[in-house]
């Protein structure tokens, strides 16, 4: 059955901003919104799969060790286990759709304090 319109799910971060515009048990969909010079934990997820649409912005995208530069329009998928940061050169926005475990986060360091030490 279809829902009728709502509001999003907001959850500040230290970087910026989530916004939760779905969260089922199949899939979830989230737009991060990354303010500049701000950069996201380097992580990897166990279970989560996730793949990324760069809206907007320009980000220093870490997979694995390898640094590359993300552009607006491009894709990127991310399989268990990669280890990955996202760093916004510019305020960025990106669209995230993944599989359901958004608590699926381990944390290998994070300027903000929220790695085990």
């Amino acid at each position: 059955m279809a829902q009728t319109p709502q509001q999003p799910k907001i959850v500040d971060k230290p970087w910026g901003r989530e916004i939760w515009y779905a969260h089922t048990d199949r899939y979830a969909g989230k737009i991060l919104e990354v303010d500049r010079g701000h950069l996201l934990s380097l992580q990897k997820h166990q279970v989560k799969h996730e793949t990324l649409y760069l809206l907007s912005g320009i980000v220093r995208l870490t997979l694995d060790g390898e640094v590359v530069e993300w552009l607006p329009g491009q894709v990127v998928a991310i399989v268990p286990e990669t280890v990955h940061r996202m760093e916004a050169l510019e305020d960025s926005v990106i669209l995230e759709v993944s599989t359901p475990e958004l608590d699926d986060v381990v944390r290998l360091e994070d300027r903000y304090g929220r790695a085990p030490d």
